[in-house]
């Protein structure tokens, strides 16, 4: 059995953990309430929705709260914990410990992808040419949208401004999803395979992305972090949004109007603060995957 100085380099007394453990409970349900209310009333909404329809994750893995690795959880062998996979007792104490060894030896080629987005990522300078564009070049030229709710500008109008500007998406999971026509228009074909290199920090997307990749991680990963993605993505979707074709006023969303220069201006600043703040939590996630 590890002992708890090879694996602890922090140990936490049960009013700790208990009162940080806690406070992730209460911030996770609020991040979550609207979701959950929705849910109850079997009621959707275009733009919350979307973190847990196409992320899949309920708000239930949210909620629980993980100290870390290499953090020993005293008193915690009788508790429900002891129950919950990746734990591990710590030597002959009644401590518990995140098992990291175990999970990384079983997910360590997922891990190594992470780790190799999240890095080429961080160290790409940041572009800020895309206005936002993925989502008008969703349903260019297509009479089928992916949400109910109706356009600003009309179709044609739409059509008009994806004509007028070039396509500059970076992000293969957004550019999956564009109209044939819109592929064409896209500065640079991507694929899967070359989703390495081309992802770039200023992308919105890799932003709301790290949500992804937190959850990936696991057990591994602080709670405190996790919400701090998921608070992230929740604001970046929000401007997503905004920018978008779709008229959103009904659902108390003014609409940034990016084929203007004002609307440009203020979806680049928005942008800029977003790409300042994920910098930040890819480089803790980076830390996360580095600690062996």
């Amino acid at each position: 059995m590890p002992t708890a100085h090879a694996l602890a380099s922090q140990a936490l007394a049960p009013s700790e953990w208990n009162a940080r453990e806690q406070a992730h409970h209460e911030r996770a349900d609020a991040l979550t309430y609207g979701r959950r209310q929705r849910a109850s009333r079997g009621q959707t909404h275009p733009v919350d929705d979307f973190l847990y329809t196409y992320y899949s994750y309920k708000p239930a893995i949210l909620r629980r709260w993980h100290p870390g690795e290499g953090v020993r959880l005293d008193a915690a062998t009788h508790t429900d914990r002891a129950g919950w996979r990746w734990y591990i007792p710590v030597g002959g104490s009644d401590g518990l410990i995140v098992d990291g060894g175990s999970f990384r030896r079983k997910y360590g080629a997922l891990i190594g992808n992470i780790g190799r987005i999240l890095r080429a990522t961080a160290g790409r300078n940041a572009s800020f040419r895309c206005f936002g564009l993925h989502e008008w070049a969703m349903i260019y030229r297509d009479d089928e949208h992916r949400h109910d709710v109706p356009l600003r500008l009309g179709q044609s109008g739409t059509n008009a401004v994806v004509e007028s500007h070039e396509l500059g998406c970076t992000h293969f999971d957004a550019f999956r999803f564009f109209t044939h026509p819109a592929t064409t228009r896209n500065s640079v074909e991507l694929s899967r395979e070359s989703q390495p290199e081309r992802e770039q920090p200023g992308c919105l997307h890799a932003g709301m992305d790290l949500y992804k990749w937190a959850i990936k991680l696991g057990p591994l990963v602080p709670g405190e972090l996790l919400l701090n993605t998921f608070a992230l993505a929740r604001e970046i979707r929000v401007v997503d949004m905004r920018a978008s074709p779709y008229d959103l006023t009904d659902w108390g969303f003014s609409p940034i109007k990016i084929e203007t220069a004002q609307g440009k201006a203020d979806y680049v600043a928005a942008q800029r603060e977003f790409t300042s703040r994920a910098q930040q939590l890819r480089q803790e996630l980076l830390t996360v995957i580095a600690r062996e």
